[in-house]
């Protein structure tokens, strides 16, 4: 099929083609309005489609922001990654995603790509924001970056994170309270980026026990973060003869697998175990029994990520540097052993 011109369109309608690039663009010239109705009828007719892209590359800007997630399986990047999609629709841009599946080399693929894109801006969610393809962002060629999720490496990166440590402070201080002699912490790998969230929430534990007169050494369970092989390492945990009767889960993912191996093992909860997670995703309103968590402002992060790269491409500037933290709060349920609900 032969593809349609705006040459082909002018001859049509007996016009330039400037003409109707303004009907086509709405401006930045006024059309009569017989010429409009003229030249849209043949838009129609020879079903013309404007080649959206080279009109976005030769403005340079594309209406498109490209995002890099670890994992859009897991529920909390899926639920995140939607949110931005709907932040980023509001104000008139596509979304393009990329999941790094935690591997360094695919995150620097991806930034790689939406750069090439012309992307407007990039939104970041990554394991780790000192590995290449991150920390060569400052080189690109101007393009506004936010990291969401993780905090920066560098004082001149930008990051919209979560208080993940106070609202780790606070649920495990809610465990306590419930006569627990001690909560143990079920997640993050020695291995964590200091900017990751979950060492953020890991630190938070450890003050709230730290606090309270207790220790942490050899109250630390390294789990993966995926409620699948979060349940054999729970499984281990809680075969022990000494098992905790309280813990903390750094995602609630890694909760869920542990409230599964609770289930097989035998042990309820939260008569026999208390449990606690962080996030509050959408399953943990349905685990069995419903889970206690912490709860993050994801819509209001999603949209302040968008907004700061696109005010950023619009202004022709560097997104402001430092940590845009907002508000994190505790959710009960029965997991933990409060008995009703606060939602």
């Amino acid at each position: 099929m032969v593809r349609v011109t705006r040459d082909d369109v002018a001859r049509a309608a007996g016009t330039s083609t400037a003409v109707v690039s303004y009907v086509i663009n709405d401006g930045p010239r006024p059309v009569a309005a017989a010429t409009r109705a003229r030249v849209l009828a043949v838009v129609e007719e020879l079903g013309y489609r404007p080649n959206r892209v080279a009109q976005a590359m030769a403005r340079r800007r594309t209406n498109l922001i490209g995002m890099v997630v670890p994992d859009a399986r897991q529920p909390f990047f899926a639920g995140l990654a939607h949110m931005v999609e709907q932040a980023a629709a509001e104000r008139g841009r596509l979304l393009l995603i990329g999941n790094s599946d935690y591997a360094d080399e695919r995150e620097a693929h991806y930034i790689r790509a939406f750069l090439g894109m012309q992307v407007d801006g990039l939104i970041l969610v990554t394991q780790d924001p000192s590995v290449p393809g991150v920390a060569g962002f400052e080189a690109t060629d101007g393009t506004p970056v936010v990291l969401l999720h993780h905090r920066a490496e560098t004082e001149r990166g930008a990051a919209v994170v979560a208080d993940d440590d106070g609202g780790a402070r606070e649920v495990v201080r809610h465990l306590l309270g419930h006569g627990h002699a001690e909560v143990h912490c079920f997640g993050g790998t020695f291995a964590l980026s200091p900017n990751d969230p979950v060492t953020s929430r890991t630190a938070g534990w450890a003050a709230a026990l730290a606090g309270a007169g207790l220790p942490t050494e050899g109250r630390l369970t390294p789990a993966p973060f995926d409620r699948v092989r979060a349940h054999a390492e729970a499984l281990a945990l809680l075969a022990r003869p000494d098992r905790p009767s309280a813990v903390f889960c750094a995602t609630d993912d890694q909760a869920i697998g542990l409230l599964r191996a609770a289930d097989d093992l035998g042990i309820r909860v939260p008569e026999d175990l208390a449990v606690a997670g962080f996030d509050d995703i959408a399953e943990a309103v349905i685990a069995g029994p419903p889970l206690t968590t912490v709860a993050t402002a994801q819509d209001a992060m999603a949209r302040a990520a968008v907004d700061l790269v696109l005010t950023a491409k619009a202004n022709e500037e560097p997104v402001p540097a430092g940590a845009h933290t907002f508000p994190a709060r505790m959710v009960l349920r029965r997991s933990c052993g409060c008995p009703g609900s606060a939602d």
